[in-house]
């Protein structure tokens, strides 16, 4: 048997007036806002990311060329695989997650095929257990089984600069760019703000539910260093010649 959770907030009650909905969430208490206007629970000991959506959310854009990308993984099976794109704004050190999908008992020759339209230059992170060796793969290493379909996995799982692989750590800085305006995301990519939404802590501990984008976003954080622009679009825009502006053929 399936579960399924639709979420409704106050913007789909469409008998009120824009203004009235305004009022009625004005009437909260900031702190059950988020919760009665847009049915956001509060779960276990709290919100892993106590950050308004309306801070993080933008508009879908076109990416600027000159803008490094890299993607992030996250293995499953049982429970969903997931990917996410981010783009990073270099100049105002702001990241973006514009692309993002989850599913659940597919192949790494599968995601595959899903993944790499996205880009195949793409650079991939992926976690340290993408060294396990699987029955699926036939002793070979997940990692090794998605790079052998054509996906450019990164050399290394990945980890801050310093070799660790601290989860809490991959938290904070996620949690500090959305609190600092550094850390944004397409406002279309539902299942990401669901998971976004339900992320909580248990007793203190991180409850590993329904966190597959969660953890890719962190793997991708993480390795925010390894992102590469495209290799195609860099050779496109190349300056020309007498142009003043170094940056100007990539605007």
């Amino acid at each position: 048997m399936t579960r399924h959770v639709t979420f409704m907030t106050i913007d789909d009650a469409e008998h009120y007036t824009p203004r009235q909905r305004a009022e009625i969430i004005a009437a909260y208490p900031a702190h059950e806002r988020e919760a009665r206007a847009k049915g956001i629970p509060v779960l276990g000991s709290g919100r892993i990311f106590p950050v308004a959506e309306e801070l993080i959310a933008c508009e879908p854009f076109r990416l600027p060329r000159y803008w490094p990308r890299l993607g992030a993984l996250d293995f499953g099976w049982d429970h969903p695989s997931a990917a996410v794109e981010l783009a990073w704004d270099t100049e105002a050190d702001v990241v973006y997650i514009s692309k993002a999908c989850r599913a659940s008992q597919q192949t790494p020759a599968m995601q595959a095929l899903t993944l790499k339209p996205w880009g195949e230059w793409l650079p991939w992170a992926w976690p340290r257990d993408g060294r396990r060796e699987t029955l699926e793969g036939a002793g070979l290493a997940l990692a090794k089984q998605y790079a052998a379909h054509g996906l450019n996995m990164l050399t290394r799982h990945a980890q801050f600069p310093d070799g660790s692989v601290s989860v809490e750590a991959g938290l904070m800085e996620m949690l500090d760019r959305m609190q600092s305006g550094r850390f944004k995301v397409f406002s279309t990519l539902l299942p990401w703000f669901e998971e976004f939404r339900l992320y909580h802590r248990k007793d203190g501990q991180v409850v590993k539910l329904r966190d597959d984008l969660m953890a890719a976003t962190r793997y991708g954080v993480m390795m925010l260093r390894e992102a590469v622009v495209d290799p195609a679009e860099f050779k496109a825009a190349r300056r020309k010649a007498g142009q003043s502006d170094p940056l100007g053929a990539f605007r």
